[in-house]
């Protein structure tokens, strides 16, 4: 898996990359447009990016690919069978409201410092901060995701960017690619969730409102939207 498939751009792209590109990518097109089989194929993509990483001395990414192997199961039963507090209904995409937006920021912040610190102090990696700060990211978007916020995206926005710059420097440059496509794929996701969480929000027949909620921070708003 690690012989050289092709060259790209001077660099030989080897054949764990290639599928992990291919896997990765139908995923991120299955969380766009809400299709929970965009779960299992998280699972089998991380498990390969995770390997890659773990070869190129990246290894926050590494570690949270392994982390999103396991949080996939966890994401598409939510998306099978998640509701929020204070409803039966089914998952829909909803928002954070400002407690669940800055306790979100502030638990991206604390988990760059506490990564990036981890990595430097146990690892050989040459990129302790930058690596930390996308896995901090990736972490927190997985995890909005999951719940069906529509916050993951410009998450995703902010991780893609960076990760584009990280994976360069590290000469993975079909990985490079990738995360170029994942950038304007999050920005269409954004774009259609927020249409589609806009076009049908209304409050469900017997449902009951919870805003502010301690332990989730979440504006329940019952948002009616198709799933797949």
């Amino acid at each position: 898996m690690l012989a050289a498939a092709f060259t790209l751009l001077s660099t030989a792209v080897t054949w764990l990359e290639l599928l992990a590109f291919a896997l990765a990518l139908a995923n991120i097109a299955c969380n766009v447009f809400e299709i929970h089989w965009g779960w299992p194929l998280a699972i089998a993509a991380s498990l390969l990016y995770a390997w890659l990483f773990y070869a190129s001395k990246l290894y926050g990414e590494a570690g949270v690919n392994l982390f999103f192997a396991v949080t996939a199961v966890w994401g598409w039963w939510q998306w099978l069978r998640g509701h929020r507090r204070g409803s039966s209904a089914l998952l829909r995409i909803d928002s954070l409201d400002l407690r669940g937006l800055m306790r979100c920021i502030a638990g991206y912040a604390v988990a760059w410092l506490l990564l990036a610190l981890l990595l430097r102090s146990i690892t050989d990696s040459d990129v302790p901060w930058a690596d930390g700060f996308v896995t901090a990211g990736s972490i927190i978007g997985t995890l909005l995701l999951g719940r069906k916020l529509i916050e993951n995206w410009p998450v995703w926005l902010l991780v893609n960017a960076a990760s584009v710059a990280l994976f360069a420097y590290k000469g993975l440059h079909l990985t490079v690619v990738l995360y170029v496509i994942f950038f304007f794929l999050a920005i269409w996701g954004w774009i259609g969730w927020k249409k589609r969480m806009d076009g049908s929000q209304r409050v469900m027949p017997g449902s009951t409102r919870h805003p502010g909620s301690a332990s989730t921070g979440l504006r329940i708003k019952s948002a009616m939207t198709n799933r797949r």
